[in-house]
């Protein structure tokens, strides 16, 4: 995934307010959830899109659902400080930036796979434990299903793709007789 250049100096004061990688990855959960609540709600999506309402409004909304949600004086603050630079629309490209920081300073990697069907807890860790030892770093897998595929699956750290689909597999065959 690409991270965006204005969600950087965000997540950077988080990891910095934060104090620790995994202090900071608690504050990225929390708010995580309080994303989760604005995508599942288009009238709090249209509020915060709305410039008719003006600043102070929208923090004490904001204030009041962090209440609500039981949310840390410091994912409480962040908040407020995004609704303030108008960028609480853009808290899920902040929290991309933030997951990469803090994957970073924990010397984790996160594998994009994209699998043919649904996998089961067994094969998820199966996989995972594979991708760790050919990158030398724990491994979190971002799993997306794709039925294109026809099977097996593809999976991708950075630069790195590891293609172990039957569609990538009939293709390399294609291009051998050619």
């Amino acid at each position: 995934m690409r991270i965006r250049r204005f969600a950087r100096p965000y997540a950077r004061a988080i990891m910095d307010a934060a104090g620790s990688p995994q202090k900071a990855n608690e504050i990225r959960g929390e708010l995580m959830r309080f994303a989760a609540a604005m995508h599942s709600a288009a009238d709090l999506r249209e509020f915060y899109a709305n410039p008719a309402f003006d600043e102070a409004t929208k923090v004490a909304v904001t204030t009041r659902i962090a209440g609500r949600m039981k949310l840390s004086e410091l994912a409480a603050k962040t908040l407020d400080v995004l609704v303030r630079f108008h960028r609480i629309n853009d808290i899920d490209a902040i929290l991309a930036a933030l997951a990469a920081y803090v994957n970073s300073a924990l010397g984790v990697a996160v594998a994009e796979v994209q699998s043919a069907k649904s996998l089961t807890p067994d094969e998820i860790s199966q996989l995972a434990d594979t991708l760790s030892k050919k990158v030398g770093k724990k491994v979190e897998l971002d799993i997306r299903t794709d039925p294109a595929l026809l099977g097996g699956f593809v999976a991708r750290i950075g630069s790195e793709v590891w293609d172990a689909s039957v569609a990538g597999k009939i293709n390399k065959f294609r291009e051998s007789l050619a």
